[in-house]
């Protein structure tokens, strides 16, 4: 059996991954991509010490997550798609307000 540490590990370098991502990327589809590896990272901590703690609360926890990302892809994607539309590239520092 592997130890909870490892998947600890892998969270923490997961979500790590994904905030520098978040911080460092100009690109709305890249920062949407590196927000869902963030989530990614917390689901798979809340599955490890639901494995650990013999009990499935942190799996019912994770459910919720993944729908609550999906729907924030969706809204994502078509606000991206109508910013792309509208200004004809998706760079955040080009888009200094948003006028519909």
């Amino acid at each position: 059996m592997i130890p909870i540490e490892y998947y600890l590990a892998l969270g923490i370098t997961l979500f790590g991954v994904g905030l520098y991502g978040v911080m460092t990327q100009r690109n709305i589809i890249k920062i949407l991509m590196c927000i869902e590896i963030m989530l990614n990272a917390v689901n798979l901590n809340f599955v490890a010490y639901s494995s650990y703690l013999h009990n499935l609360d942190g799996q019912v926890f994770a459910m919720f997550i993944i729908a609550v990302a999906a729907a924030e892809v969706a809204v994502g994607l078509a606000i991206i798609v109508k910013i792309s539309r509208t200004h004809g590239d998706v760079d955040i520092l080009k888009l200094n307000e948003l006028k519909w």
